[in-house]
């Protein structure tokens, strides 16, 4: 059983950055294709950003393209989401998901979950 634990979120003021980590223990890192969505209050969870299991295919949300960045290292077994130019309504908490072999956008098509990140960006 894949566990994956974020860490790296906080409070940050608009136009600042911060760089999210998940690392995975439990099983076959280099095997997931792994995403990060997030949730705001009030709002659907929504997808930011994907990458293959090896890191030739990467995915962004068309609204979250140029400011935020996925990278992955499999000797650490980590994904990382490294978050620019933020702005008040990047405030959500942050979810990494892993899926076998399987580069996706659906949350519902992810198998393994953390249990998120609180990122607050003040204006």
């Amino acid at each position: 059983q894949v566990q994956l634990v974020e860490s790296g979120g906080g409070l940050v003021q608009a136009g600042g950055s911060l760089r999210l980590s998940c690392a995975a223990s439990g099983g076959t890192f280099g095997s997931l294709g792994m995403g990060w969505f997030r949730q705001a209050p009030g709002k659907e969870r929504e997808f930011v950003a994907a990458i293959s299991w090896i890191g030739n295919n990467i995915i962004y949300a068309d609204s979250l393209k140029g400011r935020f960045t996925i990278s992955r290292d499999n000797a650490k077994n980590t994904v990382y989401l490294q978050m620019n130019s933020l702005k008040p309504e990047d405030t959500a908490v942050y979810y990494c998901a892993g899926k076998l072999f399987s580069v996706v956008t659906r949350s519902s098509q992810y198998e393994y979950w953390g249990q998120g990140t609180q990122v607050t960006v003040s204006s």
